[in-house]
């Protein structure tokens, strides 16, 4: 059990026969009443994002999330394929579990799968990724109106990302996979 006075971001709670991760959570102490924590939760078995307030030293289950390393093989079609690294066991994961995480993978690359009981509920990415451009234009001598242009560049995953206008085809860059934005040049 855990009070809702220490609530983190990323944790993981059962509440009402559901899992939720903490998105985003506000301790709120109105001038009358009583003080409560509002938070924004993401439902791993639905993905739905639902907003559930919290009264002050509310205590819910905590969920024992097992994490292991695994390493990205292949996509399916409709699932995705990974490795355990310890034990090579292959493992299939859907779409709807990662709809966001697969725009951030790459083969071979290793990451965390997140399971509860013997069910998988997600995947963590590390917090920046190496992915190559596969489709920019190129930049135009004295297109700069402002010292920070950037153009659309297509990633090797689909994904696509503003970058400055030095970058062309066939290089690799750092993107966050917390906000989905261009870092640097890897």
């Amino acid at each position: 059990m855990v009070s809702s006075n220490d609530f983190k971001n990323g944790m993981t709670i059962l509440y009402e026969g559901n899992l939720y991760k903490i998105m985003e959570f506000m301790h709120v102490k109105p001038g009358k009443g009583a003080a409560f924590v509002r938070t924004k939760l993401r439902n791993l078995r639905s993905g739905a994002i639902v907003d559930i307030t919290f009264q002050n030293a509310e205590r819910v289950t905590l969920a024992d999330i097992v994490k292991f390393k695994s390493q990205y093989l292949y996509d399916t079609g409709d699932a995705l394929c990974f490795m355990d690294m310890e034990t090579y066991e292959q493992t299939e994961i859907p779409y709807n579990l990662v709809s966001e995480e697969r725009k951030f993978l790459r083969e071979n690359q290793v990451i965390e799968i997140e399971k509860y009981n013997d069910e998988i509920i997600g995947i963590i990415l590390p917090d920046k990724v190496t992915l190559q451009v596969v489709e920019c234009e190129p930049a135009i001598k004295g297109d700069t109106k402002s010292g920070g242009a950037m153009k659309d560049a297509k990633l090797e995953t689909g994904l696509v990302v503003k970058v400055p206008l030095f970058i062309e085809n066939g290089e690799e860059i750092i993107i966050s996979t917390i906000d989905g934005k261009y870092s640097s040049r890897a």
